[in-house]
């Protein structure tokens, strides 16, 4: 298990982006050395874990618990493949493209460590917004649908090459469903990261949360959110805090269902 490559980007204009900078930096590039990872601070006042790496809009990205994205490239090429297109170490927005780690079924509250000295802990999972599709359209991966015709649903499918029968603003609802959102990272140990370190995987908790099954709670199947509170204080608080609502009215209802029907007002026997 290794690093291929560590992606940084650039501020970058776009109107594809709702960043009151109007910039966005999810089009990342594979850099050329070394890259030093440190823990940034909370959402709202720090960005990326990862020197010289821009966050756009840090309402919604950027902090301890978002401080470094993964992907991997195996599930990068499931997405090629489907969509009939090239698609470069980073394009995904992601700071490390991995080989062989289960980025997605790694678990909540997992830890790697990344070459010597850096350690991480996998702690959230990603939600798909507009600057996401808007930039792979940008860079021709989702062009307009040329037909009613659509591609194939997720990684691994045939598709259509060259026409992935996804307009952009259809992609957010494709990778939602395919359910292979990569996973963030927080950062445990501090040090320095590179193309080519090993990966290891130092520790691995006792529960089934992992990326892709916390990413099922959040969207498409919210059934799942009170399991979600196994991985305890290992999930941002966000995330605890709406798998705890949703569980505390799940219960309510079920105990409302469990109560003895009201006696007939009517006082037929």
């Amino acid at each position: 298990m290794r690093l291929l490559s560590v992606n940084l980007a650039r501020p970058r204009a776009a109107d594809y982006t709702d960043s009151p900078t109007g910039a966005t930096g999810i089009g990342k590039r594979p850099a050329d050395g070394p890259v030093a990872v440190a823990a940034p601070g909370p959402r709202g006042a720090g960005g990326s874990g990862l020197a010289g790496d821009f966050v756009g809009d840090l309402r919604f990205h950027g902090g301890d618990h978002q401080a470094v994205y993964a992907y991997a490239r195996e599930d990068l090429d499931d997405w090629a493949a489907a969509l009939g297109r090239d698609l470069p170490n980073g394009v995904f927005g992601e700071n490390l493209t991995t080989a062989g780690v289960d980025v997605c079924g790694a678990l909540i509250g997992e830890r790697w460590r990344v070459g010597e000295r850096v350690v991480l802990e996998v702690s959230a999972t990603r939600t798909p917004c507009r600057t996401f599709a808007g930039r792979l359209a940008e860079l021709g991966v989702l062009p307009a649908a040329r037909s009613a015709r659509s591609a194939a649903e997720g990684p691994g499918s045939a598709g259509t090459p060259g026409d992935p029968g996804q307009r952009p603003e259809n992609w957010l609802k494709r990778f939602t469903r395919a359910a292979v959102p990569g996973a963030y990272l927080r950062v445990v140990e501090p040090g320095e990261i590179r193309a080519g370190d090993p990966v290891e995987i130092l520790y691995r908790p006792d529960h089934e949360v992992t990326s892709a099954f916390l990413f099922r709670a959040l969207t498409t199947e919210r059934e799942l959110l009170p399991r979600v509170l196994a991985a305890g204080d290992a999930l941002p608080p966000r995330e605890y805090e709406e798998a705890q609502r949703y569980a505390e009215r799940a219960g309510e209802r079920d105990h409302a269902a469990r109560l003895p029907a009201p006696p007939d007002a009517s006082g037929a026997s």
